[in-house]
């Protein structure tokens, strides 16, 4: 029904609410921001009313279309100005009022509303539900859902059903659409009827969660209950002499703990550990910390270990299969063999297998472990940098684990499993600790037989395991942990060994990964060598490995295509499918340059030439070192250029060319870091040549350290220099007098095809690398190939 009331206004303004629905009669506060203020302005500049109504729909401005039909027309009875803006204005609902036509709808709604009139209904039915309504809500509040003590003491005084169910709407925790739905009904009693289905719903749901609340408190007892009942059960069995463990899962871990063969103080601790979990409750988290612990405990292999087969010409059979050449490797763990064969306890060695990246230091030890008959765990160390993978974790810790040593021995299931530690040359550091150090124990012989994880907090027998550790360079190992293992170095290959290496092992494996088993492929030994010489330039295989199956995946591409299979590689072919060479010899096809010396470096990827070059100019006696040299490099050319002062008259140099000029000394390939003591000599005959105007023959590689009364002392990785030599094309390699023992490691082919001389004196360098004066340095020349190099050792 209309309202006929002269005094309520026809146009009000219209204030849109978001998250909420007023109705008459109520008393709330409206919060009112800075953008919506001139609303409330205009209704206090007029008769103080405004129109409410929900707005359901649309973005941050809410349009007329989308507000509800009916809304509430309230008072302004205060305003309270707020300091960062806006206000607090508190309203009073007046009547219900249907929205009308607008008008004005910039910068806010203006529109015509019209009242509602509510009717009275007093009857039996309206007591009824009225009484019914007030019952349910007491049900509702006995379930703990208060209100307001004065709100209760209204809803006992108010009889109107109408103003009865909108005061409940209010306080019930139900969506502001369906307060418009209670909103929107006009007739008293199908509001009321609503509001106590409304009511009821919110009873059982009040319901199920005491039914819940109460099941989860009777379960809890329940389990108490079980504890107890459990205890007094084992207490009647020690009485009756009838306690049988073996039931269950804590029977089972007795049963493991007796075959597990521990030792006498460790079954102790297992066994007390058992007692304890039998007496702690299930559900509490100690219960599992303490399971998975006897697991870990029953899983180590304290007694277990396989049978080592110690047939040493078998075993030599074995790695002779596996791997071409290796001699000292090889024999080495024939010796242990042999060791092993006349006592039975010996411990396990510590062997460290060293050299550049591809000549097969992984592979050998999956070899060993077939040839002992053992267990093979590897663990890569590359990048680890927390003590806690070596050692394990504390048991206090959520999650604990024991260390990665003790993990790889439990799924190996053996206690003399060979174990390679891969890359310990790269492990990491940070404050978490350092796992160097924690390598310390295990890999001592003299030690690691009560090795203890920080998990497992007993000691294990390790000097049963034979340990292999492998590193491309042993400068980064703490040499603590160097004196703990046997080196065994692996230099790299030779043309000739790379070339058997590719027949025995890679061309058979790469027919097979490739599937050209059907498909007879046949490679040359011109084929093979066209590869090593002109597509690869490295100390191991991994790279000629490449190669190899670029070539054969090419073949098979044809062979899918349906073109007539082209199964003999010569080559002819190689050069076909693997397009131009990569690499040339960087010393056969250059000429003899003054102030030009050939040197030799040892880096982690193996051997490689170094170039030094001299250059003179007028100046005032400086030096100027290049080629990001490092301190020990920079003090051998001072070194060098030191000798050579104090020896410049038997050198036939001018000494007073010293005092006019200035001296520069670069090493190409400046972006790669260079350091060592080797380059002395190399140093030292690029000056010798570029003040004397001798050029340096490039096909004479040298290399040895220099000191300033004239020695030439003695260098490392003769093998790989020597082989980097040969790589290059340098056909002479001038070697320290105290390095002749250790050109045995070579090749016959490699010292047959190179001239090895062994100096002792810069006198007989500069005799043997330099030509007469008389042979002209052709200036127009200057084209030079360096290789690269990966931070040089020279």
């Amino acid at each position: 029904m209309i309202a006929r009331d002269d005094d309520f206004p026809e146009i009000v303004p219209i204030f849109p609410l978001r998250d909420q629905v007023v109705f008459p009669y109520m008393v709330f506060p409206l919060f009112v921001g800075i953008e919506a203020m001139p609303v409330v302005e205009e209704a206090m500049g007029g008769n103080q009313v405004i129109g409410l109504f929900y707005c359901a729909r649309g973005g941050e401005t809410c349009r007329l279309e989308n507000l509800a039909p009916v809304g509430t027309a309230c008072r302004i009875t205060q305003v309270f100005r707020l300091p960062e803006g806006g206000a607090k204005v508190m309203v009073e609902g007046l009547k219900r009022v249907r929205l009308g036509r607008a008008v004005q709808r910039v910068p806010f709604v203006i529109a015509q509303v019209e009242p509602l009139e509510e009717t009275v209904e007093r009857s039996l039915v309206s007591e009824a539900l009225v009484q019914s309504v007030n019952a349910m809500l007491k049900i509702a509040l006995s379930h703990g859902r208060p209100l307001p003590g004065d709100v209760m003491q209204m809803v006992d005084r108010i009889e109107d059903p109408g103003r009865l169910a909108d005061l409940i709407t209010v306080y019930l925790s139900v969506p502001p659409a369906v307060q418009q739905r209670v909103l929107e009904a006009l007739h008293p009693l199908e509001r009321l009827k609503d509001v106590y289905l409304l009511l009821s719903s919110e009873v059982q749901k009040q319901q199920v969660r005491g039914e819940i609340q109460t099941e989860v408190s009777k379960r809890i007892g329940k389990t108490q209950k079980e504890f107890l009942l459990r205890e007094q059960m084992k207490q009647i069995q020690e009485e009756l002499g009838d306690d049988d463990p073996r039931q269950g899962e804590l029977g089972e871990f007795r049963r493991r703990i007796e075959k597990a063969g521990m030792p006498e103080p460790i079954r102790k601790i297992a066994e007390k550990e058992l007692q304890r979990l039998e007496r702690i409750n299930a559900a509490s988290p100690e219960y599992t910390v303490s399971r998975t612990y006897i697991e870990y405990l029953c899983a180590v292999p304290w007694s277990h270990g396989t049978e080592d087969q110690l047939d040493i010409n078998r075993a030599q059979e074995i790695l002779d299969e596996d791997h071409f050449d290796l001699k000292d490797v090889k024999d080495r763990i024939l010796e242990y063999l042999a060791v092993r064969s006349l006592r039975k306890q010996s411990k396990g060695p510590i062997l460290c297998f060293v050299g550049p990246p591809g000549v097969g230091k992984t592979s050998l030890g999956r070899s060993i472990a077939r040839a002992l008959g053992r267990k093979f765990i590897r663990i890569a160390l590359g990048g680890m940098k927390d003590e806690a993978e070596i050692r394990g974790h504390r048991r206090t810790y959520i999650g604990a684990l024991p260390g990665r040593i003790i993990q790889e021995i439990c799924r190996a299931e053996a206690n003399n499993p060979v174990f390679m530690l891969d890359e310990v040359d790269k492990i990491g550091q940070d404050f978490r600790g350092d796992p160097a150090s924690a390598l310390l124990e295990v890999l001592d012989p003299e030690q690691n037989n009560s090795f203890n994880d920080h998990y497992l907090d007993v000691a294990f027998d390790l000097s049963k395991v034979m340990f292999i550790t492998t590193a491309n360079i042993l400068d980064p190992v703490p040499s603590a942990l160097r004196d703990r293992m046997e080196t065994i170095r692996l230099p790299g290959y030779s043309e000739e060994e790379k070339e058997q290496i590719a027949f025995r092992y890679l061309i058979p494996k790469q027919i097979e990964e490739n599937g050209l088993i059907d498909y007879p492929v046949d490679f040359e030994a011109q084929a093979v060598q066209r590869i090593i010489g002109d597509y690869t330039r490295e100390a191991g295989v991994r790279h000629l490995e490449r190669q190899i199956a670029a070539v054969c995946r090419k073949l098979a591409r044809e062979i899918t295509q349906g073109r007539t299979p082209r199964v003999r590689v010569n080559a002819d072919l190689v050069a076909e499918l693997l397009g131009p060479r990569k690499f040339f010899a960087e010393v056969a096809g250059e000429q003899d340059r003054v102030g030009v010396a050939t040197g030799l470096a040892w880096t982690e990827t193996g051997g490689d030439i170094l170039f030094v070059e001299a250059s003179q100019m007028p100046g005032k006696k400086e030096l100027t070192l290049t080629g990001s040299l490092g301190e020990v490099m920079q003090e051998s050319a001072r070194t060098a250029l030191s000798f050579v002062r104090a020896h410049a008259r038997e050198f036939g140099i001018d000494s007073g060319v010293f005092e006019t000029c200035d001296l520069h000394i670069h090493v190409p390939a400046g972006s790669i870091p260079k350091d060592g003591p080797s380059a002395g000599v190399t140093i030292a005959l690029a000056v010798i040549s570029l003040l004397t105007g001798r050029p340096a023959r490039r096909q004479v590689a040298l290399t040895g350290e220099l000191t300033l009364t004239g020695r030439i002392l003695p260098i490392g990785g003769v093998k790989e220099k020597v082989l980097a030599a040969h790589r290059a094309g340098a056909r002479i390699v001038l070697l320290p007098e105290r390095n002749r023992a250790h050109v045995e490691e070579l090749s016959e082919q490699v010292r047959k095809e190179m001239a090895l001389r062994f100096v002792s004196s810069m006198e007989e360098v500069v005799e043997t690398a330099l030509l007469p004066a008389s042979v002209r340095f052709r200036r127009g020349d200057l084209s030079d190939s360096y290789p690269p190099a990966a931070g040089p050792h020279a």
